[in-house]
């Protein structure tokens, strides 16, 4: 049994897909869009193959934003634009990103991860003391996720190129920031470790 687990966030409609709401996570017209999901596929691929075990992360709250805190401009916009709302298209999995039947998933209602969810629960139960964190957004649900993680004292890797945020610069910056704490590798460097 391996130690370590790849924790998904947020490859969902709503902000992955071009008709999703949200462009926080990637830009309307981001070049990169097509290659990002793609290494995320790779890296889903890789994984199954060895037997690391995915967590996908799923961002979904009620339908009337009932106890959601409009806290910060990002989750204003959230409400403003009608997104993330539970039993919505946006919220379902992107094509080809979905998990596999044996996988698990996990809900929450913020951008960090472990906030209001069973990550944690999940990932202790499957005795993961490592993590490959990767998804959408690099500077939102990837930086927390990872900043929290690694307080929590996990070991964190995060998959570079199967991440993305609005801006190239967005992600370079978050990237940056993360790699004092975490490992940043690229997918085929992860795949390599297998």
């Amino acid at each position: 049994m391996t130690d370590t687990a790849i924790v998904a966030a947020h490859y969902q409609n709503e902000n992955c897909h071009p008709d999703g709401k949200i462009k926080v996570g990637i830009g309307q017209d981001s070049s990169w869009r097509q290659e990002r999901l793609a290494n995320a596929r790779r890296l889903f691929d890789g994984a199954r193959a060895a037997g690391v075990p995915i967590v996908h992360v799923r961002l979904a709250v009620p339908p009337d934003y009932r106890g959601v805190i409009a806290n910060t401009p990002l989750i204003r916009q959230w409400i403003e634009l009608g997104a993330w709302r539970e039993g919505t298209w946006g919220v379902a999995f992107i094509d080809d990103l979905a998990p596999a039947a044996d996988e698990h998933v996990v809900t929450h209602t913020r951008n960090n991860c472990f906030y209001n969810s069973t990550l944690d629960e999940v990932l202790f139960s499957l005795r993961t003391r490592k993590l490959i964190c990767c998804g959408v957004s690099t500077a939102y649900a990837v930086e927390g996720t990872v900043r929290h993680a690694t307080d929590i004292g996990y070991e964190v890797t995060v998959a570079t190129d199967a991440c993305s945020t609005a801006t190239q610069a967005q992600h370079d910056a978050a990237l940056s920031a993360m790699g004092l704490i975490a490992e940043v590798k690229s997918v085929s460097e992860i795949i390599d470790t297998f």
